[in-house]
C-alpha cells in the first residue's frame, strides 16, 4: 500500500513538473521528513550559532544574542511561510530564480539566480571554513596544534572532498545523513545544555544571561550594537531554501517542501534559543572566553566547565553537525548549479546540467560547487578579514533573494494560482512583512561592525553585492540569451532530459 501510495504521488509530482516545463532528470527517493531534514541540516544551529558566538559576545552581549534570536526567529518564520507559499506552486530545482522568472520575467528570474547560486556557495565556504576552525581549536586542546592559515586551509580542503564524495553517491544517501543529522543536532543540543546546566558549580543567573549588554564594537550608540547584533541570528537562519532545491528529489513535493521550510525554521528557533542560554548560562569569565587561545569561545566554556577531555567531547559533537550543515548545503548549491545550468545561465551550461545514469546526481555540478567554495575561501591565507568576505556573499547573497518571489507574489495579486500549501487570507499580510524584514536585514548586513573602520575591519557586504551584480550584468549582456527557462513544457526540455553522462 505504501509503495502504491509512493508510485501514485511520484507520478503527480512528474507530471506537475512537466507542467512546469520541464521533463524528469533527478531521482525522486527523498521522503518529506528527509526535505525537512535538509533545511535543518543547512540553518544548523551547532553551526551557525557556535561559528558567530563571539561576534555575538561583543556586538550586544548575551541580552542582545538571546532577545535577537526570539525576535529574528520569529520574522524568518514570516519570510520562511511566505516562501513555502510560492515553493508549493513551483517546486522545480531551480527554486528561488524559478518562481521570480514566473512571477516577473527574464531580469527577475536572472539576477534572482545570481543572488542566491552565489549566496549557496559562500554558504559551502563559510560552513566547512568553519569546521575547520573548530577541528583546528579540538587539536589544539589534544595536541597543542597551532591553527595556521595553511593548516587550516588543508583542513577545510579535506572536508570539501568529503561532502563532494559523499553528494556523489546519490540522494538517498544524502537524505539518510541529514535524517541523521536532524537527531544529532537534537540530541547534541540536549547533551551539551544539559552537561552545561548539571556539571559546573558556577551559572550567570537568568536575568545576566537575558540582560547583560556588552559592546565591544567600538560603537557608542545601543541601538546601533543591538542592530548589528542581530545579524548572529539572521546568519544561522539562512539556508531554509534547501528544501525548495531538493523538491525535485522530493515525493509530494508540492506539500513537502513548503512544510520543509516551515518545519526547518521553528524547531531551529525553538532549538537554538535552548542552546544559547545554555552556553551563556555557563560563561565563568566573559573576557577570557572572548579572547580564548583556542580561536573559538564556545571551545572556552566547555573548557572552563569541564575541562579538556570534556571539552574535547562536546567539540566533536559540534563538528560532526557542521559536517552534516556542510554536506547538505553542497545538496542544495550543486541542485542550483544543475538547475541554473539546465536553463541556459552559466559559462559551460552543457556540462554543468548532466546526470549520473547510475545515481541521477549532477556530477560535475557538485564538483564546481565544491571548487568554487574552495576558490572563495582561498584569500583566507593571506587575510582572515578577506575571509569575512565570504561570510558576507553568504548573507549578501541569500537574503534579499528570498524577498524577491515574495515581493513578486505580491505584486501579481490574483495572477498567482497557489499551489496545495498556501497561507490563504494571511498570505498578503505575511508576505509584506517578510519583504519589509529582508529589506531592513539587507541594509544591517551592510553597515560597519566595528569601529574605526580600518581595512581589517571593514564590512565587505556591499563591495559583495556589488561585485555580484555587475558580474550577472557582464555576464547577461554577454550571454544572457543562452538563459531561457521554460514559459511551458517545450521540445527543448524533452532533448536536454536525455543529457546523463
Amino acid at each position: 500500500m505504501a509503495r502504491s501510495h509512493r508510485a501514485v504521488s511520484g507520478s503527480a509530482d512528474e507530471a506537475l513538473l512537466r507542467q512546469l516545463g520541464y521533463q524528469p532528470q533527478l531521482v525522486r527517493r527523498m521522503s518529506s521528513f528527509g526535505n525537512f531534514a535538509i533545511s535543518f541540516s543547512v540553518i544548523s544551529i551547532l553551526s551557525g550559532c557556535m561559528t558567530l558566538y563571539g561576534y555575538g559576545l561583543g556586538a550586544g552581549g548575551p541580552a542582545v544574542m538571546l532577545w535577537g534570536w526570539v525576535g529574528v526567529g520569529a520574522l524568518v518564520l514570516l519570510v520562511g511561510s511566505a516562501l513555502a507559499e510560492v515553493t508549493s506552486a513551483y517546486p522545480t530545482s531551480g527554486a528561488l530564480y524559478f518562481m521570480a522568472d514566473r512571477l516577473g520575467g527574464r531580469a527577475w528570474g536572472w539576477y534572482t539566480g545570481w543572488l542566491n547560486l552565489l549566496g549557496l556557495l559562500g554558504g559551502i565556504a563559510g560552513i566547512d571554513y568553519g569546521a575547520a576552525s573548530f577541528i583546528g581549536a579540538l587539536a589544539h586542546l589534544q595536541f597543542g596544534f597551532n591553527p595556521t592559515p595553511s593548516s587550516l586551509m588543508g583542513i577545510y580542503t579535506g572536508i570539501l572532498l568529503l561532502h563532494a564524495v559523499l553528494n556523489l553517491a546519490g540522494v538517498r544517501l544524502v537524505s539518510m545523513l541529514n535524517s541523521v543529522s536532524v537527531w544529532w543536532h537534537i540530541a547534541g543540543v540536549v547533551l551539551i545544555v544539559g552537561v552545561l546546566l548539571l556539571v559546573p558549580s558556577h551559572h550567570q543567573s537568568a536575568a545576566w544571561v537575558f540582560g547583560h549588554y556588552n559592546n565591544a564594537t567600538g560603537w557608542h550608540s545601543p541601538v546601533y550594537v543591538a542592530a548589528i547584533g542581530l545579524l548572529l541570528a539572521q546568519y544561522t537562519f539562512s539556508g531554509y531554501d534547501a528544501s525548495a532545491h531538493l523538491s525535485e528529489e522530493t515525493v509530494s513535493a508540492a506539500v513537502s517542501a513548503p512544510r520543509g521550510i516551515v518545519r526547518s525554521i521553528w524547531v531551529s528557533w525553538a532549538a537554538g534559543l535552548v542552546l544559547l542560554f545554555g552556553l551563556t548560562f555557563a560563561i565563568k569569565d566573559y573576557a577570557a572566553t572572548v579572547g580564548t587561545a583556542t580561536g573559538v569561545p564556545p571551545a572556552q566554556i566547555f573548557l572552563d566547565a569541564l575541562g579538556t577531555r570534556g571539552a574535547e567531547g562536546l567539540l566533536i559533537v559540534v563538528i560532526v553537525a557542521q559536517l552534516f550543515c556542510g554536506n547538505a548545503e553542497t545538496a542544495a548549491a550543486s541542485r542550483m548549479v544543475f538547475a541554473f545550468s539546465r536553463d541556459g545561465a552559466l559559462p559551460g551550461s552543457t556540462w554543468w546540467r548532466r546526470t549520473s545514469t547510475r545515481t541521477g546526481t549532477p556530477v560535475a555540478a557538485v564538483w564546481l560547487s565544491v571548487s568554487v567554495a574552495w576558490l572563495l575561501a582561498l584569500p583566507s591565507l593571506w587575510s582572515m578579514t578577506a575571509y569575512g568576505a565570504v561570510t558576507a556573499i553568504n548573507v549578501i547573497g541569500m537574503t534579499p533573494a528570498y524577498a524577491i518571489p515574495i515581493y513578486l507574489r505580491l505584486r501579481a495579486k490574483s495572477r498567482f494560482v497557489p499551489g496545495p500549501w498556501h497561507l490563504g487570507r494571511w498570505s498578503r499580510p505575511i508576505g509584506i512583512a517578510a519583504v519589509v524584514w529582508v529589506v531592513i536585514v539587507t541594509v544591517l548586513v551592510c553597515l560597519p561592525q566595528s569601529s574605526p573602520i580600518t581595512a581589517n575591519s571593514f564590512n565587505y557586504a556591499p563591495v559583495a553585492l556589488a561585485v555580484v551584480l555587475l558580474l550577472a550584468t557582464v555576464w547577461r549582456w554577454i550571454a544572457g540569451r543562452s538563459y531561457t527557462p521554460p514559459n511551458a513544457p517545450s521540445a527543448r526540455m524533452t532533448e536536454l532530459a536525455g543529457e546523463v553522462v
